[in-house]
């Protein structure tokens, strides 16, 4: 074959419980991942050398050079499998870029289907998902999909049963938010307060409120250690998110980093009444809705 296409889905943190700073710079997490249904889409196809290409909703802020995740997924595999392997990846973007959503996780996990897929490596998805992990601490939840717990840097999953399907409305902000530095201000903001950070745990009525697909307890739950930290680095999020609240969201939490806000609503006609009522409250760049979750990687081929 000489293309292989595969779709992506974007993430959202239901909850991000971070642990102290640890010697090697990282954090321990406890991260929540849950597939929402928006998605990347990438293109892999045979070529002598690799390069990328960037088409989609804020393309221009997304690198075209070896900083680009994807081409360094693609690389990544290609040293794991012994060969000097060529591609061309041409990315298709509806997640926000640096909006907390995993976007550029997305990319890399989709590039690292799509070329064992068009490569005939015939890799299983554990093997993947070790590859991704090196590459980011996102890579291997956007290679499962679904809903899971990550420990660690996030990458080590345990999936979880869900009992149903959530709505959701998702507030785009204007620019991105750079996921180191809202970790810093988070590491100031405890150190200035004199606050000792926890260790991180798994929240047991948010994980029984999955089980039982109860969008209402689901909503009081959700959680974001990193919250304060993108609402000092962005202070005009808290006007979002109180004007989800105002609006009847059932729960309202800033996404992994931010700036994407995400808003949990107790049907699909009340997340498209809540996203015109974003819209129409200028709080936002966009709002868009969505429903989870969704599996992960979908492949799919183009001639």
């Amino acid at each position: 074959m000489n293309s292989v296409t595969v779709r992506v889905p974007a993430k959202v943190n239901l909850q991000l419980a971070v642990g102290p700073l640890r010697d090697d710079g990282y954090h321990d997490l406890v991260n929540v991942f849950h597939a929402v249904s928006i998605f990347d889409e990438v293109t892999a196809t045979a070529e002598t050398g690799m390069r990328v290409r960037v088409e989609g909703d804020s393309a221009g802020q997304v690198p075209e050079d070896d900083d680009n995740l994807a081409i360094r997924a693609a690389s990544a595999l290609a040293h794991h499998a012994g060969r000097s392997y060529g591609v061309s990846l041409l990315i298709r973007k509806s997640i926000p870029v640096a909006g907390g959503m995993a976007g550029g996780s997305a990319d890399a996990a989709a590039a690292l289907v799509a070329c064992n897929e068009l490569w005939g490596l015939g890799l299983p998805l554990a093997d993947l998902m070790e590859i991704g992990a090196d590459i980011g601490s996102d890579v291997p939840f956007a290679l499962l999909g679904g809903t899971a717990v990550g420990t660690g840097r996030g990458e080590r999953l345990t999936p979880l049963e869900v009992g149903g399907t959530f709505h959701w409305v998702f507030a785009l902000a204007e620019g991105g938010l750079s996921t180191p530095a809202v970790y810093a201000e988070c590491d100031r903001i405890r150190e200035a307060t004199g606050t000792e950070a926890a260790w991180p745990q798994a929240s047991e009525p948010l994980l029984d409120a999955l089980r039982r697909g109860d969008a209402k307890a689901l909503g009081a739950e959700l959680a974001n250690d990193l919250q304060p930290a993108a609402v000092m680095l962005r202070r005009s999020l808290a006007r979002t998110l109180d004007a989800g609240r105002e609006h009847g969201a059932l729960g309202a939490i800033v996404s992994g980093s931010g700036p994407t806000c995400a808003f949990l609503a107790d049907s699909e006609p009340h997340a498209v009444e809540l996203a015109a009522a974003l819209r129409a409250e200028g709080v936002a760049r966009d709002a868009v809705t969505a429903h989870g979750p969704v599996p992960g990687p979908a492949v799919g081929q183009r001639p």
